[in-house]
């Protein structure tokens, strides 16, 4: 007999250690392009796919077809043992999708955070330097070395000490925060100044939009700046596209907004469409420095996993889903725009990437005086309402919104209503 989402959260509960929580008490069935089922029935429309991964949609036929096709041919014999046609490809296609004219070579790992950990340790082997500056409210990971990275102490870091040292923090440039991209780079100077000299700085690690940190786009001025700056001190700058890559920002990857190159990147969430695999990719004389058997890990480059991802591509050129994104973006953000216009005491901010969108949520008109109990009333009340819904943001009071590109405009529109209904009642 099929139990209940109560019956399975008490279940859950007894044996499952409760730092890995739950948001919503709600036990997928079964899940379908931009919605899902619970196993009592209900329905859901899901605005958050998993946090960016699944970016085509659940349980796309033509991924279905190639994990299928995969699996029946074999599942794992380890890359670096006897690699496989579908990870040569796969980084074929990676390397000339990254943004720049440089010459690249990637690897594969299995999450998010051993992507930036290979980063970060290719950086050293390649500058013979220990230092990694980061931003304040960045979000890397939750190793050790990714939970120093991040730029927010709950939940992530929270109990979890001592971490690595060599890693430093700087403003973000957050406008709606009176953080300018001269105060940013103004405490990156300071940074040599005080902390570290520039030519002991191995790299410099951004979110082109922060993701657990608010949805805070960098200004395209800003990436420029730190591109002439690591280019003045030889710093290899990162860039973490794990939640902005794949379409989502309405270009293949953010950093393409700001016509920069940086010299290593990141790519995981929407890189498989649910499957797990992350990659690095970057210059090849910066990617080549370490030594072989320097980087890899038993699962990395899943075979079933890089043959999700190479259906992921085609899905993504097939269905135009970048285009796509820009035109789910320009929707949402005229509906919560308009939101916001009712209820200008409420909400500071509606700002958007391609599908990358997010209101900010404040008291009394006072855009610093974050309204972090409305946030937590509507994420608490959403499934009521037939809505996966998720928060972020240093201050924990923006909701963020991140519809699969595939979702259509009636489902989208049916999302926004529920969700102006569940905020006027909790007003």
């Amino acid at each position: 007999m099929t139990q209940t989402n109560v019956q399975l959260q008490s279940r859950k509960t007894k044996v499952i250690a409760r730092g890995q929580g739950n948001v919503y008490p709600v036990y997928v069935e079964h899940a379908k392009n931009a919605e899902l089922w619970d196993v009592e029935g209900k329905r859901f429309i899901d605005f958050g796919t998993g946090i960016a991964v699944c970016n085509t949609g659940h349980s796309h036929p033509k991924v279905v077809a190639a994990v299928k096709a995969q699996v029946d041919k074999f599942s794992h014999t380890c890359v670096m043992v006897n690699p496989y046609e579908v990870a040569v490809e796969l980084a074929e296609k990676l390397t000339e999708l990254a943004p720049g004219n440089s010459e690249k070579k990637a690897i594969f790992v299995s999450t998010g955070a051993e992507a930036v950990e290979n980063c970060v340790k290719i950086a050293r082997a390649h500058t013979g330097r220990r230092g990694v500056i980061a931003f304040n409210g960045g979000f890397h990971g939750r190793t050790n070395l990714t939970m120093a990275l991040t730029g927010k102490i709950t939940p992530y870091k929270n109990l979890f000490g001592p971490f690595p040292g060599d890693i430093f923090h700087a403003p973000f440039p957050i406008e709606q925060h009176d953080i300018s991209v001269k105060d940013s780079m103004n405490a990156l100077n300071n940074l040599f100044k005080v902390d570290i000299a520039p030519t002991d700085v191995a790299a410099i690690i951004v979110e082109p939009v922060q993701g657990e940190g608010g949805f805070y786009q960098a200004p395209p001025e800003f990436l420029q700046a730190l591109r002439a700056l690591c280019d003045e001190h030889g710093i290899v700058l990162i860039a973490d596209e794990i939640q902005t890559g794949f379409g989502r920002t309405g270009k293949m990857f953010s950093f393409e907004h700001a016509k920069v190159e940086a010299d290593l990147m990141t790519m995981a969430k929407g890189i498989a469409g649910g499957f797990p695999i992350s990659a690095v990719v970057g210059k090849s004389e910066i990617m080549d420095a370490p030594l072989p058997g320097g980087l890899g890990g038993t699962y990395g480059g899943s075979p079933v996993a890089c043959a999700a991802a190479l259906a992921v591509l085609e899905v993504i050129e097939e269905e135009n889903l970048i285009e796509r994104a820009n035109h789910i973006g320009a929707l949402f953000n005229e509906r919560l725009s308009a939101l916001q216009a009712k209820y200008p005491t409420l909400i500071s901010d509606v700002r958007n990437q391609g599908a990358m969108i997010a209101i900010e949520l404040m008291s009394d008109g006072d855009a610093e005086n974050a309204n972090t109990q409305l946030t937590q009333a509507i994420i608490g009340k959403a499934a009521e309402y037939g809505l996966v819904l998720l928060a972020c943001g240093f201050f924990g009071n923006v909701i963020r919104f991140l519809p699969a590109l595939t979702i259509s405009d009636e489902i989208a529109n049916e999302g926004l209503d529920k969700f102006e209904q569940l905020f006027t009642s909790l007003i």
